[in-house]
This record gives structure tokens, sequence and C-alpha cells, in this order.
């Protein structure tokens, strides 16, 4: 509680100090500028949204003590839920707020396919940063951009690793009935019979599905080499559990619908070898890694960052890059200049292409061991000290 009391003072110290000495009037600080974020801060996946969230608060108070912009900026955070109903509620809140002039959002892609539409006929830019769906960017609307990569995207380099770096040569997939589901079914089942693997079977579940040891028993008769999950973490958590109670010793594996240590507490000693891909780098090896790590723990926050936190973080920055070059009272042009920005952010440089898809698509493969998310080139596995089930 101290840290963060000393971390708050600090703060506000250093924001009255950029007022006190700024070159703008005081009266332009009187004016507020809005910026909404949207996520799951309650429900299953709240740690991935409040990371988030924080990720996104810190580059807002960052902006409001850099002394670059003559008035104050204020992050607006909305709760979807994880919810499509909820999402588009939380949108239309933000954009009937006359001083939103943007706004980010969506862990899920359900939840970011259902509001792209509130944003592209209120003429709000929208920057999404992390849903993976690839249809949100076919739309092309001009308002709205995408600054992490597809889950086609992170589907490509997830193939090859596990097919043709691991061995695995048929698969049995489960996934959930929402689009983040079918879609990951759509681009993995593709991939993998492009680089030569079969395609034993494919399940959908509705979200909140907790019981898949049917399927799991019918899986262990086809005797695939592996189970390719498109879901996120609790159906997959629940899936890991499972697969060890009916016997079911195979390769589990994801793309990062899973990248959360939540994955590992609820499945417990059976994430044991799971493998995944998560978008990004390791932080640490990234210029300015270190330093955005350390500027989070001093905020004293109280939820870890979670995997999408720092494409919050830099889709907060990409919008605030954009208010330095066209200010706050143009949302159209805002939303041109944030398309055709080439940002120079911790995760290398993001531009986007026609549809406002990011070209900087990076991943990180990791393993779970003993309990906790480990970067495959630093773990056992990698090392030949443990083994994953064999292909």
């Amino acid at each position: 509680m101290k840290r963060l009391s000393f971390a708050f003072v600090v703060l506000a110290t250093a924001v009255t100090v950029v007022i006190v000495l700024s070159p703008w009037p005081k009266a332009v600080w009187a004016k507020t500028v809005k910026i909404a974020f949207i996520g799951p801060l309650t429900g299953p996946n709240a740690a991935q949204g409040n990371g988030a969230k924080n990720c996104f608060d810190l580059a807002i108070k960052q902006a409001n003590a850099s002394g670059d912009f003559p008035y104050k900026i204020k992050m607006v955070p909305l709760d979807d839920a994880s919810d499509p109903a909820v999402a588009v509620s939380a949108a239309l809140k933000a954009v009937s707020d006359r001083k939103v002039v943007a706004a980010s959002g969506h862990w899920n892609s359900a939840c970011a396919l259902a509001t792209i539409h509130t944003f592209h006929s209120f003429k709000v830019p929208f920057v999404v940063w992390g849903a993976i769906s690839p249809r949100i960017t076919e739309y092309n609307y001009p308002e709205v951009t995408r600054n992490c990569p597809t889950l086609v995207q992170e589907n490509v380099p997830f193939a090859k690793w596990v097919i043709q770096d691991l061995g695995y040569r048929s698969f049995s997939i489960i996934s959930d009935t929402t689009d983040y589901g079918e879609q990951n079914t759509k681009a993995f089942k593709a991939l993998a019979e492009k680089y030569g693997a079969k395609i034993l079977s494919v399940d959908a579940v509705p979200v909140g599905t907790t019981d898949f040891r049917p399927i799991l028993t019918k899986i262990k008769g086809l005797d695939p080499s592996a189970i390719y999950f498109g879901g996120v973490v609790m159906e997959g958590a629940l899936t890991k559990s499972q697969m060890a109670k009916v016997g079911l010793n195979k390769l589990f594996c994801a793309v990062s619908g899973l990248a959360d240590e939540k994955f590992n507490e609820v499945a417990g000693k059976a994430a044991e070898g799971t493998v995944i891909t998560k978008p990004g780098f390791d932080l640490d090896e990234l210029p300015g890694g270190v330093e955005f790590k350390k500027a989070y723990e001093e905020q004293g926050y109280g939820e870890p960052m979670g995997a999408y936190g720092i494409y919050a973080y830099e889709a907060a920055n990409i919008i605030l890059e954009a208010l330095r070059q066209v200010g706050p009272d143009d949302k159209t042009a805002i939303a041109k200049a944030i398309r055709a920005m080439k940002y120079k952010g911790i995760l290398g440089t993001t531009t986007f292409d026609q549809n406002g898809q990011t070209e900087l698509a990076l991943v990180t493969r990791l393993v779970s061991q003993d309990g906790r998310w480990v970067k495959w080139g630093k773990s056992a596995y990698a090392r030949g000290e443990r083994s994953l089930p064999r292909p």
C-alpha cells in the first residue's frame, strides 16, 4: 500500500510540475480528452482484461506527465465481460460521450466483431489490442485498426513448429463455438494439411462447457499424436486436466488463447508439457522492455500485465501519437493518422496494411513447466531433460 501511495504521489507531482511549467495557457489544461478502453474486466477472462487495462492506463499516465499534450487525457475503462451484448453496450456508452475521441478494445474476438460496426457508424477511431479473428479487419472500416496479429498470422509459425520441428503428424481438434474457435479451427486445419499432417476429428463446444470426457474418450479411440485446442483459458484447462483423467497422454497444444497463468493454475499438474505460442517476444529481450516492466511494477497494479498487456500499451501509444500529430478535434483525421502510422514501440515498428491489420507479427514459443509458462528455448524440454508425449 505504501508502494502504491508513493508511486501515486510521484506521478501526481510530475503532472503538476508539467502543468506549472507548460507553455500552454492554464485554461487549455481545463480541457479533458477521453480515450475509452474496453476489455473483460469481470468474468472468466478478467485477468487478461485487467492486465491490459493497467497497461493502457500506464500509457495514459505517462502521456499526461510528458508535457506533450495541452490538455488532460483521461482513460474511460469499460467492461465487456467477454459477452458480445455487454460489449455493444460498452461501445455505445463510449461513442455517446462527446469527449471520447478514440477507443481501444477487446480480448475476445466475438466482442470485437460485435462492436466494430458501432465505432464505424459513429466514426470513432478504434484500435483492437487483443482480439485475433481475421474477420475483424476484413471489413476494412477506416476507423478500425488492429495492432496485434491475427490468429492466422499466429497459427503459421505455430503449425510449422509443432508439425515440422516437433514431428506431430495427426491431430484431433477441440474448439469452442465462438468465432475465435471457428476461425482457429479453419486456420489450423488448412495449415496442418498443407504441412502434411492429418486431422482425425473436429469437435466444437459452447463456452462454459465443463465436461469434456465424452469427447476425449472418443478421441482416445482415434489415437491422434496431438490435440489442438482452439479456445481460451478455462475450457482449455478443464480439457487438459480431464485428458489425464481418461488416460489420454497426448500433446496438448494451442495458440495464445491459453497464454495466461490461470491455465496452469486451473489445470494443475496436468498442465505440464502443454505447448503454445503467444504474440510478441520476451520483453526482457526487447529494447525498452525492461523499462516498461519496471514502470508497470512501480504503479503497484494489483494484477499481472497478461499476454496482451504490451499490445494494449502500444495501442494506447498509437492513439496518443495520432493525437500529437493531428490533435483531438477531428476523429476522421485521428483515424487516418493511425492507419498511416509507422509507430516505433517496444515490440518493433508497427505499420498497418490496406485493411488496418498490423504487419508486425511476432510470436514466442512457450511450454508449461512446473506450473508456469516457460519460454521454449529455456525449458527442460528444449534441453532434452524432459520429454513431450511421443508423436
